[in-house]
């Protein structure tokens, strides 16, 4: 989404030395690398069937009704809440399903009251205490309790999908009938974060237990109201579901029982077409809005349509083993100088095109406790010569491994490789480019066996604690044999950061662990892809959401 969070195969893959039992690191693992091929997949899909789509003649826009028409690549599954970890199915039931948090006007750096009223942490954030907005209603009229968000919230971690892990340690409970508690047993200051997401949007817990719905141990094999909401939506959002085709388009209608300022759009159409499509139906009216234009694209929209470009929350890296059972060359600290400095970032984000940013750290720039642009590394040949000879390699020849078959916002990754060898040629390192298929790059990836890799990763929650899965023995460090013990700096770093509460020491710890993995880490951040979205003029208030890329509830 846009390269987002994504699809996960549920593999049970692990890394090496990862125990096959950690659900949430091993669906983590693999959304950041399945998202691209479902959109790829889904855009080829409909390549043929999508470009005459009927032209959209009732787009008044204002508050009396109208219709707006959104192209994307679909990468869907499922419309059940309790079920949705894919860039489409997120940004399609946020309207539909009210969460107790939101993020307001695309700032992710501050959670905000939506279902709740307000909320408050103890000073130890172990305990999180929200009271209910007493007008909350579902779609059918009835009233949203504490109930309900009991109910989805359990519903959520015993389904086990790809959400579940967001509500790993955490316990709810409803102190009465208009107030929620969540309690974890050790600080959990990403909570707040956590919860804004899509998918623990409140459902109507009495309706969804009629129609099958569980939230006992055991849901994820009987829990059956998956089919009932992937055809009636029950939440209390804007919006209803009113169509839902995994391959087609999906059609929400305005909910006249919202509780809250009603959106100007009476119906929202999304629909599959793949980017070269979308770029021609923006232009000419028969839709509204294209999510998935590449930068290039772009350029020949504007003028004639509004075009945003902003970086993504989605990070690109490259790795250098640390493993010197796999690689004694890439596991060897000077050499990892050699390439930290030997790359060429400027150049990279001239592959990725207009509105991408170097990576300062591994934390995207607009999440809280990212680095500031002017700590990002910048090239310093005569540096990365200079630590080849301090470790006495001389003309170091390395295999360098990625997806051949998959495009993150435009970015085709053998090109993005192609540009790393070429800039690591001019410091003295050769690099043998691995292309393979995704499936069989995962593999190697997954078990930790390649000497240097090129890859991505999304963000499940905009959240630092989000990256802590790059530092030593933790799930992205162990693929590139970064063992626990292997710095206990950074260790010691990674864990102040994960216990600070106050935002200030979060801030701070977060900044501090990212310096360090840049000066002696195995991971080389390089940048943050572009979303461009690119509307009609006749929509007002776009905004970019680095989680559902847009607030089709806000649009006017």
């Amino acid at each position: 989404m846009q390269g987002n969070q994504a699809i996960g195969d549920n593999s049970g893959s692990t890394t090496a030395g990862r125990s096959a039992g950690s659900r949430s690191a091993r669906r983590r693992a693999v959304r950041r690398a399945a998202a691209p091929v479902a959109v790829t997949v889904a855009a080829a899909m409909m390549l043929a069937a999508c470009g005459g789509a009927k032209k959209n003649t009732d787009d008044k826009g204002g508050g009396g009704g109208g219709t707006l028409v959104v192209d994307t690549s679909f990468s869907l599954k499922t419309a059940d809440p309790g079920r949705t970890f894919e860039p489409t199915g997120i940004m399609v039931t946020r309207p539909v399903y009210d969460t107790l948090l939101t993020f307001a006007n695309g700032d992710v750096t501050k959670p905000v009251p939506l279902l709740a009223a307000s909320y408050e942490v103890s000073p130890d954030a172990k305990t999180f205490t929200f009271p209910l907005r007493s007008e909350a209603k579902f779609s059918d009229g009835t009233p949203v309790t504490a109930k309900d968000v009991v109910f989805s919230f359990n519903r959520v971690k015993n389904l086990k999908g790809n959400p579940a892990f967001l509500l790993d340690g955490v316990t709810a409970t409803a102190k009465d009938e208009h107030t929620v508690v969540l309690t974890t047993a050790a600080a959990d200051p990403a909570l707040p974060f956590r919860i804004a997401t899509p998918a623990l949007g409140v459902v109507n817990s009495k309706t969804v237990a009629a129609h099958g719905g569980s939230d006992a141990a055991g849901a994820d094999q009987g829990d059956k109201a998956e089919q009932f909401l992937n055809g009636d939506s029950q939440g209390s959002g804007p919006y209803k579901i009113t169509k839902y085709d995994v391959s087609t388009e999906v059609i929400l209608t305005r909910n006249e029982n919202y509780w809250g300022a009603k959106p100007k759009y009476a119906k929202v159409v999304v629909r599959n077409v793949p980017a070269n499509t979308q770029q021609l139906n923006v232009l000419s009216g028969e839709s509204q809005i294209s999510l998935d234009m590449s930068p290039d694209q772009a350029v020949k929209v504007k003028g004639q349509a509004q075009v945003l470009q902003q970086p993504t929350p989605t990070t690109a890296f490259l790795f250098t083993n640390d493993n010197p059972a796999i690689s004694p060359t890439t596991s060897n600290k000077d050499f990892q100088e050699a390439v930290r400095y030997g790359l060429d970032y400027k150049s990279l984000l001239d592959v990725a095109g207009a509105g991408s940013a170097q990576a300062a750290g591994i934390v995207p720039s607009f999440f809280t406790g990212a680095l500031d642009p002017g700590k990002a590394v910048q090239r310093d040949i005569p540096r990365a010569k200079a630590a080849l000879a301090r470790g006495g390699l001389n003309n170091p020849s390395v295999d360098l491994y990625y997806a051949s078959d998959v495009t993150i916002n435009g970015i085709n990754f053998g090109d993005l490789a192609a540009r790393v060898q070429a800039n690591l040629k001019e410091v003295g390192i050769t690099i043998n480019l691995k292309p393979a298929p995704t499936q069989t790059a995962l593999d190697s990836y997954r078990n930790g066996s390649e000497a240097m890799g090129l890859w991505w990763w999304q963000a499940d929650y905009p959240d630092a604690s989000d990256y802590l899965a790059f530092t030593p023995g933790e799930l992205v460090s162990l693929r590139a044999g970064w063992k626990a013990e292997a710095n206990p700096e950074v260790s010691g770093l990674a864990q102040k950061a994960k216990t600070a509460t106050s935002d200030a020491e979060r801030v701070t710890a977060y900044k501090q662990l990212q310096e360090s993995m840049n000066k002696i880490g195995p991971f080389m951040p390089l940048l943050q892809p572009a979303q461009v979205i690119a509307a009609n003029n006749s929509v007002k208030n776009l905004r970019y959401n680095p989680i559902w890329y847009i607030d089709v509830d806000k649009l006017g």
